[in-house]
């Protein structure tokens, strides 16, 4: 039953993790205009995602524009986009894979060993995914902050992290963890197994000395 928990932990972990990913990556915020310095105008605020931009006024009022063409985004766009859709789609295959291994399913429930080894999997593709979301993440909070303190970038045109970056790293952070509890899983019930079943020649060789 402890090791159906930890499982199921991890599962849950994962499971949130992934939501909050794909949530991060379809969230309009991940830079917002700062309003740091004298010479701000507050009247409208400036959102910066992976899909598209946007303007609140302060009338209440937001207008949003998709990205026209692909090929003339910003480099660091289109590399973080392509990290969060890899995260999100080996963590989707990692959820089938955990669905298969772990304890409280009946699949290959025959074979405990095999099915061991691919909750082991599952974990495995679970911290692969989590890595992707969290380099993601941070390579496009260091390019604003990089950005924020170049002297050379005028006032009204810097940045700060938006709310997206923070549920991204929540997320990625939340899929290792319970990628972590999967692999952590096996390989203490793997190391019990060896200690559990010592050879036994010792015993044999004399009974056969004397028949």
């Amino acid at each position: 039953m402890a090791n159906a928990g930890i499982q199921l932990l991890g599962f849950a972990l994962a499971f949130l993790g992934f939501i909050g990913s794909i949530a991060s990556t379809i969230m309009v915020e991940w830079k917002a205009s700062s309003y740091a310095g004298d010479n701000i105008i507050t009247a409208q605020a400036l959102y910066e995602g992976l899909w598209k931009t946007c303007a609140s006024q302060s009338t209440g009022q937001v207008q949003c524009k998709v990205y026209d063409s692909l090929l003339q985004l910003p480099g660091i766009v289109m590399g973080t986009r392509g990290l969060m859709l890899s995260a999100i789609m080996l963590c989707f295959i990692s959820i089938l894979v955990a669905a298969v291994g772990m304890r409280c399913t009946t699949c290959m429930a025959d074979v405990p060993e095999q099915k061991d080894k691919v909750a082991l999997t599952a974990g495995i593709i679970f911290i692969i995914a989590g890595l992707l979301a969290l380099v993601g993440t941070c390579w496009y909070g260091h390019r604003i902050a990089q950005d924020f303190y170049d002297p050379f970038t005028p006032t009204n045109s810097r940045y700060e992290f938006g709310s997206a970056l923070y549920v991204g790293w929540g997320a990625a952070f939340l899929i290792i963890i319970g990628g972590s509890f999967f692999c952590c899983n096996c390989s203490s019930k793997s190391s019990g197994k060896s200690l559990r079943y010592p050879p036994s020649r010792s015993a044999d060789q004399p009974g056969r000395d004397y028949v």
